[in-house]
């Protein structure tokens, strides 16, 4: 949980100087583009971390619901809240797979002056699809499930389980974008709260463990 935690740091400050991410997610591709291929290098890097970051999501998810909920691991809520860990982790994936395949060929065309209106569309369209399976579905709608039923069934402390459930809402908040919303700076609060979330919990397992021992 702590590596989970700290990981998702490393592609914030790569990327973050590379192509100004996350904010730069909802800009349009005559500013991202150019930014993806005067440092598509960084960028590779920042987003395989980031897609190693994700793939973990799902071992350390079941990895806390079975130190969290020993005892309730065959219940149905817990059987949903695997199926949200995995489907979170699957979406994350496809989300970030497109920065590391589709974007810099469409950067690459963009810098080599080909027909800027005709990729402009093609990057509108794949960034808003893979974005909304990714972010919204991956980062936003799943994992937030996922820690609603952590909540439900964990043998943890009151206040934990009410920061668990603080969570969840921060992690859903960037959904108002299915309604038309601009999310603006909700993503970086949504992905800045599970971190802190992440760290928060593994500190409180490690005393748990050092107490009991």
């Amino acid at each position: 949980m702590l590596v989970e935690g700290l990981l998702l740091f490393v592609p914030l400050l790569v990327l973050g100087a590379a192509v100004d991410w996350p904010a730069s997610l909802g800009e349009p591709a005559g500013v991202v583009l150019p930014q993806v291929a005067e440092n598509e290098t960084a960028l590779r890097l920042g987003y395989l971390v980031y897609l190693a970051y994700s793939a973990l999501f799902l071992p350390v998810a079941l990895w806390t619901m079975a130190t969290l909920a020993p005892g309730r691991l065959d219940s149905r809520v817990a059987r949903l809240g695997m199926a949200f860990a995995a489907l979170s982790t699957l979406a994350r994936c496809l989300g970030i797979i497109r920065w590391l395949t589709t974007m810099p060929d469409l950067a690459q065309a963009w810098q080599s002056g080909g027909n800027k209106e005709a990729i402009e569309l093609q990057y509108d369209a794949f960034n808003s699809y893979a974005g909304g399976v990714g972010e919204l579905l991956g980062v936003s709608l799943f994992a937030a499930g996922w820690l609603l039923c952590l909540a439900k069934i964990a043998g943890i402390p009151l206040w934990l389980k009410g920061f668990t459930v603080l969570t969840a809402a921060a992690l859903a908040l960037p959904l108002v974008e299915l309604l038309g919303v601009d999310a603006g700076a909700l993503i970086s609060v949504s992905s800045g709260t599970v971190q802190i979330w992440f760290l928060v919990t593994g500190v409180y397992v490690l005393r748990r463990r050092n107490s009991l021992g």
